[in-house]
C-alpha cells in the first residue's frame, strides 16, 4: 500500500480492506476508540501536510468521536435534497476539499498474542484512509457501511500503536451518496479495536424460518468457524450446517417480536444469537410473513439528531423504537442506507418490519440522462465494483436480523445495469428476502413493485388489475410527504390499502425534522439549508418529519397515528358500537376498553366496555348502556361517547393504560340552526379604516389568506393565489347605516388591479346583552375558483387563555381532522401554536362551537366555525425564517374561518383533491359575541 492520494478519486470501492462480514455480539476482546482524538483539519487534500508517518500533533485540536467535524466547529453543514454542490465530472472532486487528521494511539494488550488485530470503523463519511505505525494499511469509501483492517502484521502486543486516519469531505464515493440529507464529514460512528483469535467464529449466518402450515421453525447456522449451537429454551444443542426442524416453535413478527436466546460456540470463543423464526413469502401477489399478510404502517427514518447530526447515541436509537411503537408504526426503511447496527437489533426485539436499504442515491444526475449528458452511475461500468460491494457489505453486516424483512438496492437512482448486478448478489447471498428498488419502474426484476407519492386514486388502479407489473405486491416506499403543516389525505390511503390485498401500505416520509440547533443573531433555532452560508441548498426541505426536531410529535405524526390503528371503533348505525381488529397477530387480549360519555363537552358518564376478545380480522358490536340512550332520547344534545382501548398491562414499550385506538360516536341528531330572539339595532359597532369594531374586538374584516404552508408554496399554489391578489386584499366600507333592526355594515375585499372582489353584508344586533353577528359574503367579477380560507379576522387585548368547545386539543383542518376529538379543552395562547422550523399557517380548531378568550365569549349559531388565535399577524407569520423571528406583543389577533382549504402533500405529492379545497361561493356565518 502506497501514500499516493489519487485514491480520493479511484473508482473502487476501497483496498486493504477485509471482506465483509455479519455484525456479532460476540465475546472478542476490544477497546472502544470512541473519545477524543487529536484532529487538524486542511482546507484541501494538497494542503494537508504528507506527515502521517509520525505526525507531530502538538498544537492540534481534540475532536470527539463519533462526530462531525461540521458541528464540532470546523467548517459548515450543507443541505441539498438532489443537486450535488460539485460539478458532475466523476471521479474528480473539488480541489476544495476539506480534510480531516485524527490520530489517536493505544496500547495493545500483551494478552493479545496470538490474535488477528482488527480494526474497525462503523462509519465514516466520506472516504478515508488508515495509518498505523507509519504505514499505509488501506482507504475505504461507502459512509455509513463498517470497514475493518487487519493490523495484526503492525502493531505489537505490549506495545503502543499510533493511529492515524485521513478523512476527506469529498470522493468519488460522493457521486452515489447524494441522499436528501445535510452534508456532513467525519468519523461519525464507533471505531473498535478488535482481537479475533484463530479458532473464534467471524462470519455467521442464523437462518431460521417457520412453516405456518404446521407450526414447527426450523434452523440452520452456518459459520466460517464450526462450532455448537445451544439454544436453552427449545433444548437444542446442534452443530453449525446442521439443518433442524423444531417443533412447537413461536415465528417472530412485529406484533409478537419472540426471540430465542443461542449461542454458538467454538474453541476459541463465542457468538451470541438473537434467533427469530419467521418466514418471508410472496404468494399470489401479496406479502406474507408467517402466512399473514402484512400492512406497512411505516416511515422512512434517517439517522439525525439537532445536535450530533448522524452521530447517534444508543439511547437516540431507542428513544425512535420506543416512539414508533407508542405510535402504532409497525415498520421503517432506513432511507438511504444502512442504519447503526443497533438500531436494527431494537427492531428485532421490539418488533418492527425493516426494508434495509443500500448506501446508495445518485438523484443528482437524472434518473435517465441521455448523452451529451453523463450516465447514471447506476450505468456507468467504472461505478459497477463499489455498487455491488456495497450490496455485499450492507448483506452481509445486516444478515442475522429477523427484523428485516425486505433488502432495498438503494433511492432514485434511474435504472441500470449495475442496480442488476446488485440484485443478483443480494439473492445469491440470500434468497430468503425480497429484493425492493422503486425506480426499477417496469418491474422487470425486483421482488416487490414500488413507487413514490402516487395518489390514492393512482393506488387503488394498481389494487384492482393484478395483470399490472407481473402481480407483485405493491407498497409506497415514500408516501404522506410530511413536511410542515401536514400531511393531509392519510385517510384516503388507508382506505384503499384495506381495499386491495396487493396494496400494502407504505412509509411516511419522513420520521423526523432534520433541523440543526444552532443560533442566529443569538436566538437559539433549528437551522435548514441556506442558514449556514450555503449558496445551493434546497431550503427547509430538510425538515419534512413527522416528528419535530427534537422528537416531539408533529400534529402529523398525531394524525398517522389515528390513521394506522389496530383497531377501528365507529358506530353501528344502530346506536351501538362496532370494533374491528386490525392486528395481524395478536389478538386483544391483551386490552382495557374504557368509555367516557360527555355531554356538551361536560363529562357525565364513565365505565368499561365488555369487548369480547377479537382475534385478528374480528368484529364485534356492543349495545351502550341504557342511560346513554335516556339521554339521546331526553333531547340533550353534543352527546359523545369515546371508546378507548388501552394496555392492560405494561410492555417493553409502553406503560399500563397507554392509549392503542379510540373512536368517537355522536349519539343526538345535529340540531338545525336554532331560532334567533328578536334583537335591536347594535349601536356600539363603528366601521373605520381598520375595520369594525366594538367593545374589546378591533378591526374586523374579512380574511382570505393564510401564511402559505410547504404545502402550497413549493408546488406554486401560493404563487397562483398571489397571481390572483389574494395576498393583499383591501377593503371598501360601501356603506353603513341601520336597516330592518340591525346596523348593517357593507364591505367590498377586493385586490388592487384586479376586477373581483367578496361583498361581505355585516347586521349587527344587541340580544339579550351579547352582540350578533349575521355575516353574509357573495363574490362578484371574474373571482378565484379557490380560496386559502374565508373568515373574519380581529384584534384583541393581549389574551392569555382560550377555552373552547369543539375539535382538539390539537390542530386539525378538513383532511388532518382523524386525530381531533369532540371536546372542551383549554389552553393558552402560546401553547395554540405549533412550532413547524420554517413558520407558516398553524394553530386551526376545525368545528368549533364556542370560544372564550379570556373574558369575551364567541359562539357559533348555526354552522361552525374554524379557531385560530395567535399573538402576531398572518404577515408576520409569513415572513419569519425561524419560530424565534415570532414575538408576542400586546395584542392578540383571532381568526373565525367559515372554512379552509385542505393542507394535503403537494409539496411532494399529489395535488389536493377537489374535495378539501375551499370553493369561491356565496356564503354565511352568524356568531355571538358575550362580555363576561
Amino acid at each position: 500500500m502506497t501514500d499516493d492520494l489519487s485514491y480520493v478519486e479511484d473508482f473502487a470501492p476501497g483496498a486493504g480492506v477485509l471482506p465483509p462480514r455479519a455484525w456479532l455480539d460476540d465475546d472478542a476482546e476490544r477497546i472502544p476508540l470512541s473519545g477524543d482524538w487529536s484532529f487538524r483539519l486542511s482546507p484541501s487534500v494538497a494542503d494537508a501536510p504528507d506527515d502521517l508517518k509520525d505526525p507531530d500533533t502538538t498544537g492540534w485540536d481534540t475532536i470527539a468521536v463519533p462526530g462531525h467535524w461540521q458541528l464540532s466547529g470546523y467548517g459548515a453543514p450543507a443541505y441539498t435534497n438532489v443537486v450535488y454542490p460539485f460539478p458532475l465530472e466523476p471521479p474528480y472532486v473539488p480541489t476544495d476539499n476539506p480534510t480531516g487528521d485524527y490520530v489517536r494511539t493505544v496500547t495493545i494488550p500483551a494478552d493479545w498474542s496470538g490474535a488477528r488485530v482488527v480494526l474497525r470503523f462503523e462509519g465514516v463519511d466520506s472516504r478515508f484512509a488508515v495509518h498505523v505505525n507509519g504505514s499505509m494499511v488501506g482507504w475505504s469509501s461507502g459512509s455509513r457501511l463498517p470497514s475493518e483492517f487487519d493490523l495484526t502484521e503492525l502493531v505489537a502486543p505490549g506495545k503502543e500503536a499510533r493511529i492515524a486516519v485521513r478523512v476527506h469531505q469529498w470522493s468519488a464515493g460522493s457521486y452515489v451518496e447524494d441522499q436528501d440529507m445535510w452534508w456532513l464529514s467525519g468519523i461519525f460512528r464507533e471505531v473498535n479495536l478488535l482481537a479475533l483469535k484463530p479458532s473464534a467464529p467471524t462470519d455467521v449466518f442464523v437462518k431460521a424460518a417457520w412453516d405456518h402450515i404446521d407450526g414447527a421453525g426450523t434452523l440452520l447456522v452456518e459459520s466460517d468457524v464450526p462450532g455448537m449451537v445451544s439454544v436453552p429454551e427449545l433444548g437444542l444443542e446442534v452443530p453449525t450446517g446442521e439443518h433442524t426442524r423444531i417443533e412447537g416453535v413461536q415465528p417472530w413478527s412485529a406484533e409478537v417480536p419472540r426471540l430465542y436466546d443461542g449461542v454458538l460456540r467454538t474453541d476459541d470463543g463465542e457468538v451470541r444469537l438473537r434467533i427469530g423464526f419467521r418466514t418471508v413469502a410472496i404468494v399470489d401477489g401479496v406479502l406474507e410473513v408467517n402466512g399473514n399478510r402484512v400492512l406497512f404502517n411505516g416511515v422512512n427514518r434517517h439517522e439525525f439528531h439537532p445536535d450530533r447530526g448522524r452521530a447517534l447515541t444508543e439511547q437516540d436509537m431507542l428513544d425512535d423504537v420506543l416512539l414508533m411503537k407508542r405510535a402504532g408504526i409497525n415498520a421503517v426503511r432506513t432511507s438511504h442506507y444502512p442504519p447503526h447496527p443497533h438500531f436494527l437489533s431494537l427492531c428485532d426485539s421490539y418488533g418492527l418490519y425493516v426494508i434495509d436499504e443500500c448506501d446508495l442515491e445518485t438523484h443528482g444526475f437524472g434518473y435517465e440522462p441521455e448523452p451529451p449528458k453523463l450516465p447514471n452511475p447506476v450505468m456507468d461500468p467504472r461505478f459497477r465494483d463499489d455498487l455491488v460491494a456495497r450490496m455485499a457489505r450492507t448483506v452481509h453486516r445486516d444478515k442475522n436480523h429477523p427484523s428485516i424483512i425486505i433488502w432495498s438496492l438503494g433511492n432514485e437512482c434511474g435504472m441500470g445495469e449495475n442496480l442488476r448486478a446488485m440484485y443478483d448478489l443480494a439473492k445469491e447471498i440470500d434468497p430468503s428476502r425480497p429484493v425492493h428498488y422503486e425506480r426499477d419502474t417496469e418491474a422487470e426484476f425486483v421482488d416487490i413493485y414500488s413507487r413514490m407519492y402516487t395518489s390514492p386514486e393512482g393506488c387503488a388502479e394498481i389494487g384492482a388489475d393484478t395483470s399490472l407489473y407481473r402481480n407483485l405486491p405493491f407498497i409506497l416506499c415514500e408516501y404522506g410527504h410530511a413536511m410542515g403543516n401536514g400531511p393531509g389525505g392519510l385517510l384516503d390511503y388507508r382506505e384503499v390499502f384495506d381495499k386491495y390485498p396487493r396494496c400494502q401500505g407504505g412509509f411516511i416520509w419522513e420520521w423526523i425534522d432534520h433541523g440543526i440547533r444552532t443560533n442566529i443573531d443569538g436566538r437559539e433555532v433549528y437551522a435548514y439549508g441556506g442558514d449556514f452560508g450555503e449558496t445551493i441548498h434546497d431550503g427547509n426541505f430538510v425538515c419534512d418529519g413527522l416528528l419535530f426536531p427534537d422528537r416531539t410529535p408533529s400534529p402529523g405524526m398525531l394524525e398517522y397515528m389515528k390513521v394506522i390503528e389496530p383497531l377501528r371503533i365507529v358506530a353501528d348505525g344502530n346506536g351501538g358500537v362496532s370494533v374491528t381488529s386490525r392486528y395481524e397477530v395478536l389478538d386483544t387480549s391483551h386490552l382495557t376498553f374504557r368509555m367516557v360519555v360527555e355531554v356538551a363537552g361536560e363529562r357525565v358518564g364513565e365505565g368499561t366496555l365488555p369487548v369480547p376478545v377479537l382475534a385478528p380480522g374480528e368484529t364485534a358490536t356492543l349495545v351502550l348502556p341504557p342511560g346513554v340512550h335516556k339521554r339521546v332520547d331526553g333531547g340533550e344534545s353534543e352527546i359523545w361517547v369515546t371508546v378507548t382501548a388501552e394496555l392492560t398491562e405494561a410492555t417493553s414499550w409502553a406503560e399500563a393504560g397507554h392509549r392503542i385506538a379510540w373512536g368517537q360516536l355522536r349519539m343526538d341528531e345535529p340540531a338545525g340552526e336554532p331560532a334567533r330572539p328578536a334583537g335591536v339595532s347594535a349601536t356600539n359597532v363603528v366601521a373605520g379604516i381598520g375595520g369594525i369594531s366594538f367593545g374589546d374586538v378591533r378591526d374586523a374584516r374579512l380574511d382570505v389568506w393564510r401564511a402559505p404552508i410547504d404545502n402550497d408554496a413549493n408546488p406554486g399554489v401560493a404563487d397562483a393565489w398571489r397571481e390572483q391578489g389574494l395576498h393583499r386584499v383591501q377593503h371598501r366600507i360601501v356603506s353603513q347605516r341601520e336597516r330592518d333592526g340591525a346596523w348593517e355594515v357593507v364591505t367590498r375585499t377586493a385586490p388592487p388591479q384586479l376586477q373581483w372582489g367578496l361583498v361581505s353584508t355585516w347586521r349587527w344586533t344587541t340580544v339579550d346583552g351579547a352582540v350578533v353577528l349575521e355575516l353574509n359574503v357573495v363574490p362578484e367579477g371574474q373571482f378565484p375558483e379557490v380560496l386559502p380560507r374565508l373568515g373574519i379576522t380581529f384584534e384583541l387585548p393581549k389574551v392569555e387563555r382560550v377555552e373552547w368547545f369543539g375539535t382538539g386539543p390539537n390542530e386539525a383542518y378538513v383532511d388532518t381532522r382523524e386525530a381531533a376529538a369532540v371536546g372542551k379543552y383549554s389552553a393558552m395562547v402560546a401553547e395554540l401554536q405549533t412550532p413547524y422550523v420554517r413558520p407558516q399557517e398553524n394553530g386551526h380548531r376545525i368545528d368549533t362551537r364556542w370560544a372564550t378568550l379570556d373574558g369575551l365569549r364567541i359562539e357559533a349559531l348555526g354552522p361552525l366555525f374554524g379557531l385560530t388565535v395567535r399573538d402576531w399577524t398572518t404577515q408576520a407569520l409569513e415572513t419569519a425564517k425561524h419560530t424565534a423571528d415570532l414575538t408576542p406583543g400586546d395584542t392578540t389577533y383571532v381568526t373565525l374561518d367559515i372554512a379552509q382549504t385542505g393542507v394535503g402533500t403537494a409539496a411532494c405529492g399529489p395535488a389536493l383533491p377537489d374535495r378539501d379545497k375551499l370553493k369561491t361561493a356565496p356564503t354565511t356565518l352568524t356568531l355571538r359575541f358575550t362580555t363576561a
